[in-house]
């Protein structure tokens, strides 16, 4: 469902929740800040462990999926996947398959294969990928084939980036991790994308998108995921005009909207990477999509003022 309600970058819980969390702990992962709240029923539950695992298992999705790290799955693929079939591990495997589904759905509003644009623009690292980064300009998603067994084959050079969707995974990840120790009330956010878990409900303070210093609203979350995708962090001046992160795949054009997409779902990667289909597919076909996940997207206009 498509909502006009207002939103924006969601800041961390605020002071209104009523959970009394037995852990509170942040480091720096996934190119952001990443914050872990926990509370469990049981005493003798080894909290600090818990976290400690969770923390863990967002570090291994960033091993497998950075674009920065020439020792990951994503760079491996870049180098080689047009060569030859290259086999990985089952997260990425799993990550890739669930991007190419949402690229399918949306017909490629959301596509993971921008990786040669972004690099041409500096927001990503240049590859050492055996093409050049111009050969890789026309590739999308149904350049990617997946053999099965963990097999992934590139038919033509292209730049897989799984920024906009392996967040989300890590984030749900870590939640698995911490219900797996026994923690009863969760609450996981990397840098605005976010899930929680548990009986308790939980206040989401939502950033403006003409002033993200600011409160634009705010929102529940019981037992759900939030992410959201927003320009006014990303915009940088070129020679030739404007540019950002958030680049459609379709027209290989930048967002400068002003606007901002919030998407509410059920688990974060779903979430992370629906904002981008909000964003860029016409409003048809992205209430299809949102609908086929169960999730709802909210837009704020950047003329409402800012609390």
């Amino acid at each position: 469902m498509l909502s006009s309600s207002p939103s924006a970058r969601p800041a961390r819980p605020c002071a209104a929740d009523t959970v009394d969390f037995d852990v509170r702990r942040a480091r720096p992962l996934l190119g952001t800040v990443v914050e872990i709240r926990a509370a469990g029923s049981n005493p003798q539950l080894p909290r600090h462990a818990a976290v400690d695992a969770a923390f863990a298992v967002i570090e291994r999705v960033q091993r497998l999926m950075s674009y920065h790290d020439p020792a990951s799955d994503v760079s491996r693929l870049n180098r080689n996947a047009a060569a030859a079939a290259q086999l990985v591990d089952a997260d990425t495997y799993a990550v890739i398959e669930s991007a190419l589904r949402l690229a399918e759905l949306s017909d490629g509003a959301f596509d993971p294969c921008i990786g040669a644009r972004l690099e041409q623009w500096g927001y990503l690292p240049a590859s050492a990928a055996g093409s050049r980064p111009r050969c890789a300009l026309g590739g999308s998603w149904r350049d990617v084939e997946l053999l099965g067994r963990r097999r992934v084959r590139f038919m033509r050079p292209v730049r897989l980036d799984l920024g906009g969707i392996a967040k989300g995974y890590a984030v749900d990840r870590a939640v698995q991790a911490l219900q797996a120790a026994g923690m009863d009330e969760i609450v996981v956010n990397a840098g605005g994308d976010l899930r929680v878990a548990g009986a308790g409900a939980h206040t989401i303070r939502l950033r403006h998108p003409r002033a993200p210093h600011l409160s634009a609203a705010a929102l529940t979350l019981k037992s759900a995921a939030l992410a959201t995708s927003a320009a006014y962090f990303s915009r940088r001046q070129l020679l030739d005009g404007e540019i950002s992160a958030l680049l459609d795949p379709r027209s290989s054009q930048p967002y400068l909207g002003r606007d901002c997409v919030s998407v509410r779902a059920a688990d974060c990667m779903s979430a992370d990477a629906l904002t981008k289909v909000v964003l860029f597919a016409p409003p048809e076909l992205a209430e299809r999509v949102l609908a086929t996940c169960g999730a709802q997207a909210f837009v704020q206009s950047s003329a409402c003022a800012p609390n």
